[in-house]
């Protein structure tokens, strides 16, 4: 995430804010400009139609918006919980600021965006309430699923700890969800299916045999020297889904990092000076050389605070393989998706 100022007076502003504290002006989020932009009431760009109901402050831009008047992160949402109930709409705007983060990278990546209201198969979002109806979280022919429970701490924590997770939370699911339709996307439709197998396994494995497997015996012995996370090991899809959102974690924290002038001395480990803040043409290895530091410092300051490590993995020469082919696959143009 970038560091963002007001448009007039350059205080220091954040990605959520709908005004600066110093001089008062009305700002929103432009994500054609990727930026905070400057809001006049009546004139130019207006709010987000869910401005109120999911404390959104992007712009729509008065030339481009469509009837909806949703901004370019709500439009994909394709189902929400009703109006009435109060305690899953509190859950609803959670989720959509996970949701506008995954977004904002993904339009900084310059990766294909199409809704699912512009074609079948496109990226949609269901974010739906689990209170009294069975939800499961996961992606399907573009849309992901999302049960907003995971926005309740003590219920999400409670999951990790059964599930024995290092890390778990709502922009987690949502790239990790995002990660399975960006397969189709930079795998299967561009021809690197013979690439993705020979790194992640066949994906054409019976998934459903693969899930009672991985829920009955857990992940094999050793997983850690191949996979990101237990969870990786389930499935190829899951595997790469696991890895792809490992990616945009790094890219995200980095970035950030970078933006705020951020500069890690560890001694006897040579650092590339800052990480840089536009990465699309550095080798993987070079943003490992960033982040494996940044991550140690990180890693130390939550232990000064009585803290579980912030970054709690290690990454085995083979995920650092995966990992560096899900960067050249989103480095590289790909053909925009028919409309």
């Amino acid at each position: 995430m970038y560091s963002f100022s007001c448009p007039r007076c350059d205080q220091l502003v954040f990605f959520e804010n709908t005004e600066c504290l110093r001089c008062g002006q009305a700002l929103g989020f432009g994500p054609d400009q990727l930026t905070m932009v400057s809001f006049v009431e009546g004139g130019g760009p207006r709010h987000c139609a869910n401005q109120a109901l999911a404390a959104c402050n992007w712009l729509v831009d008065t030339a481009s918006g469509g009837p909806s008047q949703l901004c370019r992160s709500c439009q994909l949402t394709r189902t929400r919980p009703a109006d009435g109930d109060l305690a899953a709409l509190s859950a609803f705007a959670d989720a959509e600021s996970a949701k506008r983060r995954v977004v904002f990278q993904l339009l900084d990546l310059h990766l294909p965006l199409t809704s699912w209201a512009d074609r079948p198969g496109g990226l949609g979002y269901d974010l739906l309430s689990s209170n009294g109806t069975r939800v499961v979280t996961g992606h399907l022919d573009g849309i992901v699923t999302i049960d907003l429970a995971e926005s309740d701490d003590p219920h999400r924590e409670q999951i990790r700890q059964e599930m024995g997770e290092p890390y778990r939370t709502m922009l987690g699911h949502l790239r990790h969800e995002t990660g399975h339709y960006y397969w189709s996307v930079l795998v299967e439709q561009v021809g690197r299916l013979d690439e993705f197998r020979a790194l992640f396994g066949d994906e054409q494995a019976d998934y459903g045999a693969a899930l009672t497997r991985h829920y009955n015996e857990g992940p094999p012995a050793g997983w850690a020297d191949r996979h990101v996370s237990a969870y990786a090991t389930m499935h190829p899809w899951e595997d790469w889904a696991e890895t792809f959102a490992h990616y945009l974690h790094i890219r995200d924290t980095l970035q950030t990092a970078a933006a705020f002038g951020m500069r890690i001395d560890v001694p006897d480990i040579p650092l590339s000076a800052e990480p840089a803040v536009q990465v699309d043409h550095e080798p993987f290895e070079s943003i490992l050389a960033d982040w494996l530091p940044l991550t140690y410092a990180l890693n130390a300051v939550n232990r000064s605070m009585g803290r579980d490590d912030l970054y709690p993995f290690v990454l085995s020469p083979s995920v650092v393989e995966k990992l560096t082919w899900v960067h050249q696959t989103v480095a590289e143009p790909v053909p925009q998706p028919a409309g």
